[in-house]
């Protein structure tokens, strides 16, 4: 299990435009999506894909790490397994 920190997104975007978003540029699918509810300007997502691996995740990071979409420029941070344990 491997999770991506997806940071700067819109406040009320839907799990389902993340994983449309995700699809588009050739990630696995998502096993799971905790929404961080923060202030607009720092709404985020934690990702979580099963049976995926680190390497695998930050070999993909690059095609979302700051594109923008819907209006905002998307940052991408893969989680290691020191951060949540």
């Amino acid at each position: 299990m491997t999770r991506l920190l997806l940071g700067n997104i819109r406040s009320g975007t839907t799990s389902e435009e993340i994983r449309k978003f995700l699809a588009k540029y050739g990630f696995p699918p998502i096993e799971c999506i905790e929404h961080l509810v923060g202030d607009d300007a720092r709404s985020a997502a934690v990702l979580t894909f099963k049976d995926v691996n680190q390497d695998v995740l930050q070999r993909l990071k690059p095609r979302i790490h700051s594109v923008y979409w819907k209006n905002r420029k998307i940052t991408a941070q893969v989680l290691t397994s020191n951060f949540y344990g």
